[in-house]
């Protein structure tokens, strides 16, 4: 088994030498192989450099991903995957806050039988207001709708098995929803608590504006998780409610007509009958057309609609 630890970087050029030297201090320590991958975002205060020194000064380890421009940190932690050759992918933030001394403890409880290991900043060293406040709101949001419960998704420091993040690709700030994706599969997560540290240089990237960007990447991994494989169960049963209530209203005003002569044409609620069964036929054909791109997109690419978490007697 080989260790990756991926570490997307922007603008941390005065960080990264104390970074890779606690980093070869930690990662020295475990009994198995590992490589550090930096995926530098297109930054603009020599980062670029400073992780090229460090390629040459340690070429068995190091490697070095640079983007032609900032394309966020969703994006960056995508490439690293992509550039990773690690039974375990390790994420972590450039910039000091995540202790890598923390990290052959993740590893140790991924022996236990783990595939995810999420990190918990508990004493956290950031702004109340402005970071850790709404990131418990969000926090509490999140493993509310996904269904896995966990204290501190925005923490990046997190190890995976990677056969628990592969099949999907990372959009927006989806990052912070790879431990949703990891649970939809079945993977086995653990919450434990990791030290954080106070920004000693640069400045943070984070602020308030992520907020809505969180909420609707939210709405969005909602819609995969539970519709992704049977999306006809979404548009379907809304389409079939509103022609059962547009049937319903026009029955009513049948019946209405006949008993007390009163005109059926005349009435506010026929065009709203009308409307209901229109729009729910339509919801109920939407929903057919998502159910042939769902089965275009397993059945041309062979993407298999099942997971399987081991093997017994069973060659490739």
């Amino acid at each position: 088994m080989e260790i990756s630890v991926v570490v997307p970087v922007y603008n941390e050029k005065d960080s990264l030498p104390k970074l890779q030297a606690a980093l070869r201090d930690a990662l020295s320590t475990i009994a198995l192989p590992w490589e550090i991958v930096y995926v530098d975002d297109g930054s603009t205060d020599g980062s670029p450099d400073v992780l090229a020194t460090l390629a040459e000064e340690d070429v068995v380890h190091t490697r070095v991903i640079a983007l032609r421009r900032n394309f966020g940190q969703t994006a960056a932690i995508a490439a690293g995957l992509d550039y990773s050759r690690g039974d375990v992918i390790v994420l972590m933030d450039a910039d000091m806050q995540n202790d890598p001394a923390d990290i052959p403890m993740m590893i140790e409880k991924m022996d236990e039988g783990y595939d995810v290991v999420s990190g918990w900043r508990i004493n956290r060293q950031d702004t109340f207001i402005t970071r850790t406040l709404p990131s418990r709101i969000a926090n509490g949001l999140i493993s509310w709708v996904t269904g896995v419960k966990l204290h501190d998704y925005g923490c990046t420091l997190k190890a995976y098995r990677r056969d628990v993040i592969t099949g999907f690709r990372l959009y927006g700030e989806m990052h912070r929803f790879i431990p949703a994706y990891a649970g939809y599969v079945g993977a086995k997560i653990i919450e434990v608590p990791v030290r954080h540290h106070s920004r000693e240089f640069g400045k943070t990237k984070y602020g308030l504006e992520r907020t809505l960007k969180v909420v609707l990447d939210l709405l969005t991994v909602k819609f995969l998780i539970s519709y992704g494989h049977k999306p006809n169960y979404l548009f379907g049963g809304p389409g079939i409610a509103m022609m059962f209530s547009g049937t319903g209203l026009l029955a009513f005003l049948v019946i209405r007509r006949i008993v007390t002569l009163v005109s059926v044409l005349e009435s506010p609620f026929f065009p709203v009958s009308l409307i209901f069964l229109i729009m729910g036929f339509q919801s109920i054909l939407m929903g057919f057309i998502a159910e042939l791109q769902v089965r275009t997109y397993h059945e041309s690419q062979k993407k298999p609609t099942y997971t399987v978490r081991r093997k017994i007697n069973v060659g490739e």
